[in-house]
């Protein structure tokens, strides 16, 4: 086991995208682990848009990431040294560990799983917060009904891309909203959505009609801005919007507001946040349903993996931006 622990941190808040400047490489001693404690060495990193929402200090769900911090981030890895009886060394666990290769934890918060069943990046995206996210999305706050059509922005994302699969599962009519040939060929091809549309070629609203020419019941989503209005205007009567990020807004500041909103009172329906931390008393029946899905071949869990080391953090965070992800973005740390 080496003796150093690279960690990544906050230098700096970012104005706009995140520079290199705003981060700050460093090493300490890997830490020992006092009694009631557990060492895990970090394999897999878990990359999310969220987080550079918690690189701005104003209010939110979460507080921010301080600075000098070690860079908040979920992630799994190897139980290597315990002193907790709950946790023995050669054990896998996910858990808020941050952007380092060696975490010290209570165990509060800390999930076993088996890399043996599944790989370690499913466990950060189908079976992780992921998961959690697009199932209570979608059936929770989305109230999906047979039959419904729903309309998923960011659809080529980690959660996007679960949440047309799982409407899917559910017999509905699925239209994905992505950036770029190869994502609407994914959806269509691989993932089993009913059509795509291409927000980066002209005419996204005309696209979207002809897509969706009867309205849409349910729309997820997750980019904001332009993706948003143009979303809000194929509403249906009494149809659920369902506000996961706006991605498109994070790095500009201040989020614009839908321009379009007055569909909402034209068609009765409603717009609602939410955050999939209020539903955690509910993550292992979500678990069990998704994991059955999964194993039945229903659902695919879609990941983007790159290996590299903790230094490769802020680069690799760049790509949730310029769009270069397919599925769930994963630093995979090593060849473990």
């Amino acid at each position: 086991m080496s003796t150093t622990n690279h960690q990544v941190r906050l230098a700096a808040r970012p104005t706009g995208e995140p520079a290199a400047g705003d981060w700050a490489h460093t090493d300490e001693p890997v830490p020992s682990p006092a009694d009631g404690q557990l060492l895990v060495r970090v394999t897999h990193i878990s990359l999310d848009p969220a987080m550079r929402a918690w690189l701005d200090d104003r209010p939110s769900y979460i507080p921010p990431v301080g600075l000098n911090e070690v860079m908040r981030a979920l992630a799994g890895g190897e139980v290597v040294e315990s002193n907790h009886p709950g946790f023995a060394v050669g054990e896998h666990v996910t858990g808020v560990f941050g952007v380092q290769e060696y975490a010290i934890s209570d165990g509060r918060g800390l999930q076993k799983v088996d890399p043996a069943a599944v790989p370690m990046t499913t466990y950060l995206s189908a079976l992780g917060m992921t998961g959690m996210t697009a199932y209570f999305g979608l059936f929770d706050v989305g109230a999906l009904k047979d039959g419904d059509t729903v309309l998923i922005s960011g659809a080529a994302g980690a959660v996007g891309s679960m949440v047309g699969q799982l409407a899917k599962i559910k017999g509905c009519t699925v239209i994905g909203i992505a950036g770029g040939p190869d994502k609407v060929a994914l959806l269509t091809d691989e993932l089993g959505f009913d059509a795509a549309v291409d927000y980066k070629a002209e005419g996204l609203g005309k696209r979207l009609r002809e897509a969706a020419p009867d309205g849409v019941d349910v729309f997820f989503d997750n980019v904001g801005g332009d993706v948003l209005d143009a979303g809000l205007g194929r509403l249906r009567r009494g149809a659920r919007v369902v506000i996961c990020g706006a991605i498109s807004q994070y790095n500009s500041g201040l989020a614009s507001g839908p321009k379009n909103y007055l569909s909402l009172l034209v068609n009765r329906a409603r717009m609602e946040g939410f955050v999939v931390f209020d539903y955690a008393d509910r993550y292992a029946q979500a678990g069990a349903e998704i994991a059955g899905w999964l194993r039945a071949g229903q659902l695919e869990s879609k990941e983007h993996v790159v290996t590299g080391s903790v230094g490769d953090f802020p680069a690799t965070l760049l790509k949730l931006f310029h769009g270069e992800n397919l599925g769930k973005l994963v630093l995979q740390i090593g060849k473990d």
